[in-house]
């Protein structure tokens, strides 16, 4: 009876699915776990054997967990709103649902292939209307709340709005825009509805602001720092310029504390940790404002320096502060513009990261220092970033290695005077940055003082001028959340003279419209601004064409979209209920599964999706929504598998084509092959069908230099791509070598977290070895399973692997795992193990990694329905404690024979039976021995 992999997971995949072997529980008396993968993007291109890396992992862990008697929530779905659609529809006219639909099903049908344990009756879409009507709610729930710092958490606004018609604002201390003028209860309950609306929204999470953002004239839409690389789109590589725009924004910035916190109550790697740390970028200091010169303008500047403020030699500006314009001097404003103009073309990634170029333009302006009074020259630099903390610092270059190569760069020209000394140090070659090691010179009532005592000190001086205060500061800015595209959640929000209100949740979804064409308008508005159906009726409660637009009855919705993150900042809890029509989730739902137990996925979402979940899952604990401060307990980035690129060498005419043991000392030009091309074990070139390959056309003429008759491809390891034609498709992996081969040779490749290289003719030995397993339950004519009692050495290797694999699991080193699986089959083999109280364990501790096999085998042992949730055989001690020895028997310190002794004998007993042994007579041939040296479980030697 042979092993047929495709017959056998063909049938336990249609059996799961008929059976919803996978289908999690709300309500159950069994533990919970809830394993998560990261929420995939269903591209065009499908999956590469890249992909399901993460997924196997977690569903060895679901499937353990299950053995192991919990309730598992192991889910999946589609984060299937978001640009790439967007493009193709752009470029191909069809509408972006229809191309997301198509991509789903490939999706959809490639998991099913790899036998993963889904509960796909909780699948959700991000695009679906029965999905993000939850985020439009969530999004009203931000609009309707304010961030209270005095209880340090989320209110609904109603109580801010009962504080302001009890008493103002003055004593109200909330998380809210700069620079609020205050007012009287009096003051507030005389204002009109409209002026209410705009206070508040100075005050809301979610709020309308004038923000500095990433543009992309060519993609039409505003783009999110991590979707830029090197200053273009990540998506395309179109160019980003820097511009302002009315935008919504979330107030982010109100948990930056609490964000840094929580990455002490979780189960994260510390890499991870450290990039949400400096991300969110706390910093200790003073915040210190200076007067402008012949203006009524002040400059706000954050300095986590404040003792080396008599070092202020100039102050810079971020090119797009808003106080630039105003204090130009007419002889700079052609220099200026002109240095905004270009800084704009360059996103504020390339910016920080661009550390040797130095460049700025003087305003013609002048800063009062808040105690000398003495002139201080405004600059405007691309080193300063608007958003990040005021926009604007205080250069001090004796003390700070930027300040100090700008100021000897503009050296001696107008505007940069020279640079003070402030510390008891040389500075002649380069500035001083420490810390500590000086005293405080040229620097009035701080001479003598260090650091920390220097800035104490300012600071109590700075309070009482009324010129600075202490100030904790992030680097955390509130996110931005418009986008100018068609293809995201619509807002739902209408505009009545200009100011935004909310739709009432009894009316959602508020669903995408129909346009024409998914490019911005003629006249610059977004995608939306092409529906004609797309006006909020406040009788009907229904969107309704634009032309009833009367601004009495009938408004303007918004034509903005969410960002690609508004779908997946909350996912996880929509699983926990997917189905439900009256909530995001219900209250015994969140409350009986609580957070995600383990996450997988990549660290290219180490920052933003990250950030955002943390964020939206905060927020909704402090509203009463969710049961936990932290979404994820653990979290696991898996590292990525590389491709194995095929490359041909050309000549530089592209009329040769070397083989790749030719080409030492010529001038050739590699090109990527694609791997169809090529034998991928052999790495012998297909020339005839390299020749017809549509990518190759233009070497259908060329002559190939072979070796011994060969053309041998060079080979690379690479990042799976496309782009690099090193893809491979695990639809031909299954259909080959089945998906347990799949599964257990991705686990075997390395340490989940480690990037390792892909390489097929590895996967022999994997499939060898299920071979090998199911030779143990059967030969040519059928079953071999006995019910006889195993051997000792036979409990011995099964338990080994019980205590092995559990190990592993618990400690995700599943590789280790795939090799202990191996070594007991290898084992049992040779113990000729046929028997059933081995065999029937070993199915059940394989099946997290080979599923289907071990479905087959259990099935095959007499047993009814899934093994899914048969208990996980447990470790027994008692099966490796050795009962027996097996002494080397040394004469004179040469080994002669060994002997098996019970380990329980005394050092007398043992040389009692060692003398009576047959073969020690042979040995001493009638001599006594001088000495008999025995240790027991070790040695026995007789001397003399």
């Amino acid at each position: 009876m042979k092993y047929h992999h495709e017959k056998i997971e063909a049938k336990w995949q249609q059996y799961w699915a008929e059976n919803q072997t996978f289908k999690a529980e709300n309500n159950s008396e069994l533990p919970k776990y809830y394993v998560l993968d990261m929420f995939p993007y269903p591209s065009g291109a499908g999956l590469h054997v890249g992909h399901p890396l993460g997924y196997i992992a977690s569903d060895i862990v679901a499937r353990y967990k299950r053995h192991q008697g919990f309730n598992v929530l192991h889910p999946q779905g589609y984060d299937s709103f978001g640009l790439p659609a967007e493009q193709y529809a752009i470029q191909t006219g069809q509408h972006p649902e229809k191309t997301t639909k198509e991509n789903i099903a490939r999706y959809r049908e490639q998991l099913d292939k790899i036998g993963f344990s889904f509960d796909w009756s909780r699948e959700v879409r991000t695009s679906n209307p029965d999905y993000y009507k939850w985020t439009q709610w969530i999004f009203i729930q931000l609009f309707n709340s304010w961030y209270n710092n005095d209880t340090n958490q989320a209110e609904d606004i109603a109580t801010l709005v009962e504080k302001f018609h009890a008493e103002g604002n003055a004593n109200v201390n909330a998380v809210c825009d700069d620079n609020i003028a205050p007012f009287t209860a009096a003051e507030w309950n005389a204002s009109s509805s409209e002026q209410q609306q705009k206070i508040l929204l100075q005050y809301r999470l979610t709020y309308l602001a004038e923000t500095e953002v990433n543009w992309c004239p060519a993609l039409g839409t505003v783009l999110a720092n991590d979707e830029i690389v090197n200053g273009v789109s990540e998506r395309g590589g179109h160019p980003v310029i820097r511009k302002k725009m009315t935008q919504w924004s979330m107030r982010i910035s109100a948990y930056a504390e609490r964000l840094l916190q929580g990455l002490e109550t979780i189960d994260w790697s510390e890499s991870i940790k450290e990039s949400q740390r400096n991300w969110i970028g706390k910093s200790v200091g003073a915040a210190v404002t200076f007067k402008v010169k012949n203006h009524d303008a002040v400059i706000d500047v954050f300095t986590t320096r404040p003792d080396t403020i008599f070092g202020v030699t100039f102050m810079t500006l971020a090119p797009e502060h808003e106080l630039v314009a105003q204090i130009t001097t007419p002889e700079q404003k052609a220099a200026v513009e002109a240095y905004i103009e270009a800084t704009a073309k360059r996103s504020e990634r390339e910016r920080m990261a661009d550390v040797k170029t130095i460049s700025g333009v003087f305003t013609g302006a002048y800063a009062e220092h808040p105690f000398t009074k003495e002139p201080i020259p405004i600059w405007i630099g691309d080193y300063v970033l608007a958003g990040y903390g005021t926009g604007a610092v205080m250069a001090v270059p004796c003390g700070d290695e930027r300040d100090y190569a700008f100021a000897n760069f503009f050296k001696g020209t107008n505007g940069m005077p020279a640079i003070k000394n402030i510390f008891n140090q040389d500075i002649s070659e380069a500035a001083f940055g420490e810390k500590g090691g000086f005293e405080l010179v040229e620097s009035d009532f701080l001479n003598g003082l260090d650091y920390k005592n220097g800035t104490k000190k300012v600071i109590e001086e700075l309070e009482k001028i009324g010129a600075g205060k202490a100030k904790v500061n992030y680097r955390l800015r509130d996110a931005v959340f418009s986008r100018q595209r068609y293809w995201g959640e619509p807002f739902p929000v209408y505009y009545v003279n200009g100011l935004p209100q909310m739709i009432d949740k009894k009316h959602f979804p508020i669903v995408l419209p129909e346009v024409e064409k998914y490019l911005p308008t003629e006249d610059g508005q977004p995608p939306l601004g092409n529906a004609t159906v797309w006006a909020w009726d406040t009788e009907k409660n229904a969107v309704v064409s634009n032309d009833l637009i009367d601004n009495t009855k009938v408004f303007p919705l918004e034509l903005n979209t969410m960002p690609g993150w508004a779908g997946s900042s909350w996912y996880w809890m929509r699983y926990m209920d997917a189905k439900n029509e009256n909530d995001f989730a219900s209250e015994d739902a969140l409350k009986y599964w609580e957070n995600v137990d383990l996450y997988i996925g990549g660290s290219e979402h180490a920052t933003g999706h990250l950030l955002y979940s943390r964020f939206w899952n905060k927020f909704l604990k402090d509203r009463g929504f969710a049961p936990t401060e932290e979404p994820f307990k653990k979290l696991i980035n898996q590292g990525m598998i590389l491709g194995m690129s095929a490359f041909v060498y050309r000549s530089e005419d592209s009329k040769t084509l070397y083989s790749k043991g030719l080409i030492k000392d010529k001038n050739v030009h590699p090109i990527h092959v694609d791997l169809s091309c090529i034998n991928d074990i052999t790495n012998e070139l297909d020339i005839e069908k390299f020749k017809a390959h549509p990518l190759y056309s233009d070497y259908k003429n060329a002559e190939f230099v072979l070796e011994d008759g060969k053309y041998i491809v060079g080979r690379e390891v690479e990042k799976m791509s496309k782009s690099k034609y090193n893809v491979v498709n695990p639809d031909d992996i299954c259909e080959e070598y089945g998906a347990d081969t799949l599964r257990l040779y991705e686990m075997f490749l390395g340490p989940l977290e480690q990037a390792k290289p892909w390489n097929t003719a590895g996967i022999t030995g994997v499939s060898g070895f299920l071979k090998k397993l199911w030779r143990l339950y059967f030969d040519d004519n059928g079953s071999v399973v006995k019910e006889d009692e195993p051997t000792a050495d036979m409990y011995k290797s099964l338990h080994k692997t019980i205590k092995k694999v559990t190990e592993d699991i618990e400690n995700f080193s599943f590789n280790t795992s795939v090799s202990q699986f191996m070594i007991c089959v290898n084992e049992l083999s040779q113990l000729k193990c046929n028997h059933r109280a081995i065999l029937e364990p070993l199915a059940v501790l394989v099946s997290p990694y080979a599923p289907h096999i071990a479905e087959e085998l259990w099935s095959t042992l007499g047993h009814e329905g899934s093994i899914a949730t048969v208990a996980f055989p447990k470790f027994e001690e008692k099966y490796l404690v050795e009962s027996e020895k097996e002494y080397p028997v040394s004469f004179n310190g040469k080994m002669r024979f060994t002997i098996k002794l019970p380990l329980d004998l005394t050092a007398a007993q043992i040389e009692e039976i060692v003398m009576a042994d047959e073969r020690t007579q042979n040995q001493l041939q009638g001599r006594t021995p001088n000495k008999v040296i025995i240790v027991p479980g070790k040695i026995i030697n007789l001397v003399g």
